[in-house]
């Protein structure tokens, strides 16, 4: 068990935190992923339960958006404080993103369900395609506190230097929901309400853990009562740090409302459906890369604060060369194997023809991902919040947003 960064190979203290990271990221996107999987193959209504599906991506996104705001933000300066052997001051900060995290979920739970309807129109919805996407956002909400608590909280395990908890935080929970999916949607006939069912079910089992192993004796640093109660500072240094995490997030529900909202305009429902699957297969894709980029930061962060900066700089190197060498892999990998991919999702030769030809033009170029990510999670590691701001507005909303509103006209 790693817990001093600043000793052993840079390389290896990185991957040993970027396996379990991406294994642990690649069962928590199951709880959506197989969701759609599943609901791609009802044999009624698939296509029209998928594109639902899809319309509520931007209400999902903007959760994970403030999650990434206080935890991304606070374990950062998490590390840096456990680098510098500031042990109170590590256990403030914890406390206090937990404060965060609970207070925005109850929030946005309240927002987003009185307001689901108009959101959901306003989002690319068709009166066909709102009745799938009502069904499964109403029942989805409800899982929204222990999604941010499990999936906010969970870093701070990872920076202590307890990967393998860490994942098992999203396998006990995305298992389980693997499980419970066909139970509720088939044998049950739940359609989208039981998908949604299962993926609340499996949020709370995981936020339960996460909380239970923070507080209990085997975590290093424990969330205490006594810092529980709001900082002032801290809660201001948090949140510029993770403005670049919520920035990325937020920047994505903006795309993908942009997005439907254009293929509604274009192309109807199909269009909306084929998006939702090319969403899933770049997650999927981006995984691996992502853990790479996740998995530097506690070892960046750390060998930072105990100013280790030749340490720093192997690995910023070794992040960007194994992210180029991976991205590259998995372009090749769409063009060889588009069929297979985007099979997985659906059958119906209406979506797969014209999503084939969508796939091979979307990922043209994944493999310059790369950089953003490595640059991204390096300044956001080394506490240079608006370095890494940049990083997230420069592609989505100057690039992406406004040439797709430029087409559109």
């Amino acid at each position: 068990m790693i817990t001093d960064f600043s000793k052993g190979k840079v390389s290896r203290n990185i991957i040993s935190q970027a396996i379990p990271l991406t294994l642990a990221q690649l069962v928590q996107m199951l709880y959506n992923v197989v969701d759609r999987v599943y609901i791609g193959h009802l044999p009624e209504a698939d296509n029209m339960a998928l594109t639902g599906i899809g319309l509520t991506f931007p209400v999902i996104t903007l959760i994970a958006a403030f999650t990434s705001l206080f935890g991304t933000g606070a374990v950062p300066l998490f590390s840096i404080a456990r680098g510098r052997g500031q042990k109170e001051h590590a256990e403030k900060i914890m406390g206090n993103a937990f404060t965060l995290l609970l207070g925005a979920s109850i929030l946005l739970l309240l927002f987003c369900y009185c307001f689901r309807k108009p959101v959901l129109y306003f989002f690319g919805a068709s009166d066909d395609s709102y009745v799938y996407a009502d069904a499964y956002l109403k029942i989805y909400l409800f899982g929204t506190t222990c999604s941010m608590l499990a999936t906010g909280l969970n870093g701070f395990i990872n920076a202590q230097g307890f990967p393998g908890i860490g994942m098992l935080t999203t396998v006990i929970g995305a298992g389980l929901n693997l499980i419970l999916d066909p139970v509720f949607i088939f044998y049950m006939h739940m359609d989208v309400q039981g998908a949604a069912l299962a993926t609340v079910i499996s949020q709370t089992v995981s936020g339960i853990w996460v909380v239970r192993f923070l507080t209990g004796k085997k975590s290093l640093l424990k969330i205490k009562m006594s810092n529980l109660k709001p900082d002032g500072r801290l809660i201001r240094d948090i949140a510029s740090l993770g403005t670049s995490g919520f920035i990325v997030q937020a920047t994505n529900a903006l795309v993908q409302v942009v997005c439907n909202v254009t293929l509604q305009n274009f192309g109807g429902d199909l269009y909306v459906g084929i998006m939702t699957v090319l969403n899933s297969v770049r997650e999927l894709l981006s995984l691996p890369v992502m853990g790479i980029a996740n998995g530097c930061q506690p070892i960046l962060g750390y060998n930072y604060g105990a100013g280790k900066l030749s340490r720093v700089k192997e690995g910023i190197r070794f992040t960007a060369f194994i992210g180029i060498a991976y991205t590259l892999l998995a372009w090749g990998m769409v063009m060889l194997f588009s069929d297979a991919l985007f099979s997985v999702f659906t059958s119906d030769p209406f979506m797969v023809r014209p999503g084939i030809k969508a796939m091979h033009l979307y990922f043209f170029g994944f493999c310059f991902m790369a950089f953003q990510f490595t640059g991204q999670s390096t300044f956001q590691a080394l506490g240079y919040a608006k370095r890494s701001i940049f990083f997230s507005l420069f592609r989505k909303v100057i690039i992406v947003v406004s040439l797709t509103l430029f087409y559109q006209r």
